[in-house]
């Protein structure tokens, strides 16, 4: 058994497919599909469930998957880790993100790169039970979205609390000026408006449409996007307005829209950037997950001295 094989098998169960499987792992398809026959003839197991293409693993394969998982983080963790002795904290980040959390990742991303510039990030929106999935398999580095925390606790997770502001309404005055004079708007008043949301299955949708059902009310968007771009461009030229977490967007990047707030239940779940317990998380998490958790700190500070 090599490290290869198990990086073979963890690739092979994130690209569920030989052949895409075979290309992340920069080899041809047979020498992938027999590197894998090697390992299960050393181990004495089948793992894969074969037919025409791949049908998954069996209960043994599950078993050894989940070994494989922890075994390949730590070998990257280690690489990254003397990489960093050699030539300082470079390296891709993999951070999975929840479409509409309460921070602009970008922001973030800009704050902790003045403290580590060697490091570059692949971002991936994901769903809540994606999310929780790709932490505990390693595949995402990072996570940020909205958590139970006793599920964290439980799974040992590092985790920073982000701010919960509510929820605003987005709005073009030119289109909507009667909402210029609104200090708080009401779930009644909001309802009334043609909407622009994210589409059903957004974790921050769902939690919109359960206020507003227990509120005796329901949503009917003009205007659903699982791209916030569209949303945005939407508002923009009066389809209607956009609810949104508060702190999500970068105010300057919208200067013509306005904003006001939504008198809303706070949501059952928390916001929270995750990383992997202490010792298992990858010294690019580690070191992204302190420097984060600094800047945002420093604007709860902000904010609070406002």
């Amino acid at each position: 058994m090599d490290i290869k094989q198990l990086i073979y098998l963890c690739n092979l169960e994130r690209e569920r497919h030989f052949g895409r499987a075979a290309e992340a792992s920069f080899v041809s398809q047979p020498t992938l599909s027999m590197r894998l026959k090697n390992l299960e003839k050393e181990l004495d197991l089948n793992l894969i469930n074969r037919g025409n293409n791949f049908e998954g693993f069996t209960a043994e394969g599950l078993r050894v998957l989940s070994w494989a998982r922890e075994i390949v983080a730590v070998y990257e963790g280690l690489k990254l880790e003397v990489e960093s002795l050699k030539q300082g904290l470079s390296g891709t980040l993999r951070i999975g993100v929840m479409p509409q959390c309460s921070v602009s990742l970008a922001q973030l991303i800009k704050a902790v790169s003045e403290a580590h510039p060697g490091l570059d990030y692949r971002v991936s929106e994901v769903s809540a039970d994606q999310l929780i999935e790709a932490l505990s398999s390693h595949s995402v580095d990072v996570g940020i979205g909205f958590f139970e925390f006793s599920t964290l606790n439980e799974l040992r997770f590092q985790l920073v609390p982000l701010d919960d502001g509510g929820v605003d309404v987005v709005y073009h005055p030119d289109h909507f000026p009667q909402l210029q004079d609104i200090e708080l708007m009401t779930a009644e008043q909001a309802v009334a408006l043609p909407l622009c949301l994210s589409e059903p299955s957004r974790y921050f949708r769902r939690y919109l449409d359960n206020f507003f059902r227990q509120s005796g009310l329901e949503l009917h968007p003009t205007l659903e996007s699982t791209s916030i771009f569209q949303l945005m461009q939407g508002v923009f030229v009066g389809i209607g307005c956009a609810l949104v977490p508060r702190g999500h967007l970068i105010d300057e990047m919208h200067p013509a829209l306005k904003r006001c707030p939504l008198d809303i239940t706070p949501m059952s779940r928390h916001a929270a950037l995750v990383v992997a317990e202490g010792g298992r998380a990858t010294p690019l998490a580690q070191h992204f997950f302190t420097a984060a958790g600094v800047w945002l700190a420093q604007q709860q500070t902000l904010k609070m001295a406002k």
